[in-house]
């Protein structure tokens, strides 16, 4: 009997898998996914608006310079709110919903971290693009402040990583693996496009998100 219910498991289809797992703690996943970025932006912006310490400006490197202003990728920036709310969508258990929460929040505490003691800002004055609403609007929300590292790269590949896992666990074909890769390089490309990050932010966003992903997957692993 075992044997055939994990071979009848293995001929579900993974969509089916995956909208099983969508529908399963529907509301736990959705509240605790928005209480999770409310808190967030509440921190965040408090740094943003009271540095503690001299803000330190962020160097333009060559290849910055390299990448033209294209405001047309202001959508796939945004996207990550929608991006990050996938992992936990895939979530099997309530105790892997807990874990992936701390591991998002330690992510997040220690970013915070080095925005309060170290504070960064981009050098808006040498960065000139022309007039784009959308762009002002957004610079108007999000000032160029806590760049480095940048917590739009840190939580895009954190995310991707995590659904790398998430979808080879449902057997997903090659093809959404790779449209995965390509939305997460997407997001990290659109912060330098829209010039809310340099390179050097980015860097730091790889590192923190990269490190955190690795870590809770590997406790997640060892705990499943």
């Amino acid at each position: 009997m075992p044997i055939n219910s994990e071979r009848d498991n293995q001929q579900i289809p993974w969509y089916s898998k995956a909208l099983q797992l969508i529908t399963q703690d529907v509301l736990l996943k959705c509240l605790g996914t928005m209480i999770l970025i409310g808190l967030f932006f509440a921190v965040y912006f408090y740094l943003l608006t009271h540095p503690a310490y001299p803000v330190t400006v962020m160097p333009i490197s060559f290849v910055d310079e390299l990448i033209p202003f294209q405001p047309a990728t202001l959508p796939i920036y945004l996207s990550l709110w929608f991006y990050v709310s996938l992992p936990p969508a895939f979530l099997a258990t309530r105790r892997e919903l807990y874990n992936y929460a701390l591991a998002m929040t330690l992510t997040s505490i220690i970013g915070f971290s080095i925005f309060y003691f170290w504070p960064t800002t981009l050098p808006l004055p040498t960065l000139e693009w022309p007039q784009s609403p959308e762009i002002d609007f957004l610079k108007g929300i999000d000032a160029a402040g806590n760049a480095c590292p940048s917590f739009h790269v840190a939580t895009a590949f954190f995310s991707g990583w995590w659904l790398h896992y998430l979808l080879g666990r449902l057997r997903a074909p090659l093809s959404i693996q790779i449209f995965n890769w390509l939305w997460c390089i997407a997001i990290i490309y659109s912060t330098l496009a829209i010039r809310q990050h340099v390179v050097v932010d980015v860097i730091g966003g790889l590192i923190l998100g990269g490190l955190m992903a690795y870590l809770s997957l590997q406790y997640h692993k060892k705990t499943s």
